[in-house]
């Protein structure tokens, strides 16, 4: 069946029409029935705008305790085996009406925990990842043959299609954070994922002094060294990356930042997602009129767009934290902006 559909100067057009329209289109009804049939919409009769004036606020400011994640991760340690679940980590979700995984648009976020003795096999997969160490000694990561030490304050890279494994070889539970591009790849859609064909990819070098890796002790130094922060985000933050200019991993920038005793941050907007993980200190972040406080081991959650600030609590104790945002793929794309307040 076909319906004609005449324009002001072109004359009739026809047009394969399914669904109830039988002949021609001659009111506005029988307009949007006829393109509703062909899983079509007109521009000027959306369901929903797709254009708005700034970015929508999809995803709400969130928090999550490590104090109240920790005694849960220990008890899955005594009820979930790593022979039933490759990966023993709480994944932090997004309280975004409808959301069922992402911490934030472009990025997940998660705690893990490997017990003394255990191993986690090795695979690989599209998402770039990175872990911040918590807690816990004498634990490794094995990443394209490279075997890593991991130690609390450390932050290692895993980037996407590299193999990597975990091992602790301590005697007490190692506990750390991780966080993922996941969710952007979901959004593009190239994802793959392996499972290393002999289960454990051999470490061929101990890399102790690793590329992979940013130690704590150096980052203090350099945090230590730096300017004070022209932006007022923090009184002083280094990038975290081997190469100036370069993110430390394609799609994610890191900044460890120091906030200073009993300050209040200026106020910055972005388009990039934020997520800040707390390695010492306390204090509150006050995103969009949400005020989240936070301690050591905490992870806060800022959404793109939301304005937010830090204040710390106290006057005798400055604050460090990691933030992981999306920068780099805003800024390639050319879709990164910025104010500071």
């Amino acid at each position: 069946m076909s319906a004609a559909i005449t324009g002001p100067t072109t004359g009739p057009i026809t047009a394969p029409v399914t669904g109830s329209t039988t002949g021609p289109i001659t009111d506005l009804d029988g307009l949007y029935r006829a393109f509703d049939a062909l899983g079509m919409e007109g521009g000027w009769h959306r369901r929903r705008p797709a254009l708005w004036a700034e970015p929508a606020q999809n995803f709400m400011p969130a928090r999550w305790r490590y104090r109240e994640v920790k005694p849960i991760l220990e008890a899955a340690g005594a009820l979930v085996s790593t022979e039933f679940a490759e990966r023993r980590n709480l994944t932090m979700t997004n309280p975004a009406p409808g959301n069922i995984y992402p911490t934030l648009r472009t990025l997940v976020a998660a705690y893990q925990l490997v017990k003394a003795g255990e191993t986690a096999r090795s695979h690989r997969h599209t998402p770039n990842a990175l872990r911040l160490i918590l807690d816990g000694t004498g634990a490794t990561t094995t990443v394209d043959g490279q075997r890593v030490p991991m130690r609390p304050g450390d932050v290692l890279l895993t980037p996407g299609g590299a193999w990597h494994s975990h091992a602790n070889e301590g005697a007490g539970d190692c506990l750390w954070l991780d966080f993922l591009d996941v969710p952007l790849v979901h959004l593009l859609e190239p994802m793959f994922f392996e499972p290393h064909p002999e289960k454990f990819e051999p470490a061929s070098i101990d890399a102790a002094d690793s590329p992979l890796a940013f130690r704590r002790e150096d980052t203090e130094a350099r945090l230590a060294a730096a300017a004070p922060d022209a932006t007022r985000m923090s009184e002083r933050q280094v990038e975290l990356t081997h190469v100036p200019g370069t993110p430390a991993l394609r799609t994610i920038a890191l900044h460890m930042q120091r906030l200073a005793p009993g300050v209040r941050t200026a106020t910055h907007r972005s388009t990039a997602n934020s997520l800040f993980a707390v390695l010492s200190g306390s204090g509150t972040t006050m995103v969009d009129g949400s005020a989240l406080d936070w301690q050591r081991g905490d992870v806060i959650a800022v959404p793109a767009w939301r304005p937010y600030h830090h204040d710390l609590h106290r006057i005798d104790e400055p604050a460090t934290v990691l933030r992981v945002s999306d920068e780099p793929v805003l800024r390639a794309l050319g879709f990164l902006r910025e104010r500071f307040e």
